[in-house]
């Protein structure tokens, strides 16, 4: 594998270079029009622009990429995460081109794409199940049965689904009628598929899942897990490994059964099975993510895996070069994604430009970003600028670490999770490592970010009037608080 075409942009497409370049295989950028001056299309040995911003235009034009891939003579595609990277077409189309796809196998993919396909499959493996059914519901008249059976409250769930779309809470008998239908009309909307089937809702679990490695031979090895339960719109924001609740042998038999979902599907690659776990630590199948995952990074800092590296491994054929044994828990990692969102405004996306980008340098601290000081962040893709991970001896040493590198990372110009993210991790719940899915909703309001803010900037304040009465000339460290989101957010 000489050279390798990575079908996405931004943060990820940076850092499948990253791991190309260090591999000494060369890389191929594709981008659209709004991406012509970012710094992944600078970073590749060759680029080619592959139509307008808009991603139905660009970036989801598989037969478009496969056509650079040929005409470039690129040996693989890496589709990195979101666009193309769950879709069971764009595998099989690249294999029938006659190049690696560097990921599962397109059967792999509809299986696990597939919510009750999925369950299905893992069931015949014994991973533990929320109770519920495996099998699209075709009527009202069976929901109220299975209704009946599971209890309320219960949850209505589109199996093409994701990001919290097609997806119903019901908490009585007369509402079960309206929410069935509002769930299999959005879910016909977002996936093109109104199937949607029955859970039992799990009240405020931890969301954890496992990352797996499997090659071509039949070897799997999981690589612990991620606690991702702080989420808005069932979307996350700060993920850590390993979880501060887990046992050792829930931990194994929750790897144990990660493992065994990849084997019924036949997979192989870089994948991600999520958990719901509850107040007791039973844990019940949630999902299979068929790709890397956005926060893969703190489980190659606990481990020293580089997840990308192993991708590209066993895409060539390669036999895994450890075994389960091989692997352990070094330290702990935490992320928080830098989204150009507005924490006061229910975590709306903002618009505009880096006009101040200066990112905190430290020990055990990586940045992930895809942007640099000056840029505009575009309308038409995900708001994430970037992710920022930090690693520590253990989980105190590593929350130091990120407080102190959110307060040194400079960004001006568009509002972020920077705020959000240093107030969610000085919160005793989360110290203590004691929450779950509901943290936003049961902790936050916007109003603590103001009464931060305004508590900042008048101790910065009165510094500054003080040295003015003395005469003195301000070092500018006085006048500027140590993180300029805080003073931009009362300047408005």
């Amino acid at each position: 594998m000489n050279k390798i075409l990575i079908a996405n942009r931004g943060e990820i497409a940076l850092r499948v270079m990253r791991t190309a370049k260090k591999m000494g295989i060369q890389t191929v950028a594709v981008y659209s029009e709004a991406d012509a001056q970012m710094p992944f299309v600078a970073m590749a040995d060759e680029s080619y622009c592959i139509g307008p911003a808009l991603s139905s235009q660009s970036y989801l034009l598989a037969d478009k990429i496969i056509a650079v891939a040929l005409q470039c003579g690129a040996d693989a595609i890496h589709p990195g995460y979101g666009f193309l990277s769950e879709n069971a077409q764009f595998s099989q189309s690249c294999v029938d081109a006659g190049i690696i796809f560097i990921g599962p196998t397109a059967n792999s993919i509809q299986m696990m794409g597939s919510k009750i396909a999925a369950k299905q499959a893992a069931k015949k493996f014994n991973v533990p199940m929320v109770p519920g059914t495996d099998k699209p519901i075709l009527n009202i008249e069976e929901a109220e049965e299975i209704a009946k059976q599971t209890g309320f409250p219960l949850l209505i769930k589109a199996s093409a689904g994701g990001g919290g779309k097609g997806m119903r809470v019901v908490n009585e008998f007369a509402e079960l009628a309206e929410q069935l239908q509002m769930a299999k009309s959005e879910a016909l909307n977002s996936f093109n598929d109104d199937s949607v089937f029955i859970e039992k809702y799990v009240a405020s679990p931890k969301h954890i899942e496992i990352q797996l490695l499997g090659d071509t031979h039949g070897n799997y090895v999981y690589l612990f897990e991620r606690e991702c339960s702080i989420q808005r719109r069932h979307q996350k924001l700060i993920e850590e490994a390993p979880s501060s609740c887990l046992t050792e042998d829930i931990r194994k038999a929750m790897g144990e059964s990660a493992v065994n979902v990849a084997r019924s599907c036949d997979y192989h690659g870089a994948g991600t099975v999520e958990f719901l776990v509850d107040e007791d630590l039973n844990f019940y199948f949630l999902e299979m993510n068929t790709r890397l995952q956005v926060e893969h990074c703190v489980s190659e800092m606990i481990t020293g895996i580089d997840l990308v590296e192993q991708q590209i491994n066993v895409a060539r054929g390669e036999v895994l070069a450890f075994s389960q044994q091989d692997l352990q828990i070094n330290g702990h990692a935490i992320e928080l994604r830098i989204c150009a969102e507005d924490p006061l405004n229910n975590f709306m996306p903002d618009t505009g430009s880096l006009d101040i980008y200066k990112r905190p340098v430290g020990e055990g601290i990586r940045i992930d970003d895809g942007y640099e000081e000056g840029m505009s962040i575009p309308i038409y893709y995900d708001p994430m600028i970037g992710k920022l991970i930090a690693w520590g001896s253990n989980r105190q040493e590593a929350i130091a670490r990120l407080s102190n590198a959110i307060d040194h990372f400079r960004i001006n110009g568009i509002e972020t999770t920077l705020p959000f993210g240093k107030w969610a991790i000085q919160q005793e719940a989360f110290v203590q490592g004691k929450f779950d899915t509901g943290f936003i909703p049961k902790y936050f309001q916007p109003a603590l970010l103001e009464v931060t803010t305004q508590d900042e900037l008048e101790k910065v304040a009165g510094i500054a009037v003080g040295i003015f009465i003395e005469k003195t000339t301000p070092p500018k460290t006085l006048m500027t608080p140590k993180s300029n989101w805080k003073l931009r957010r009362l300047q408005h």
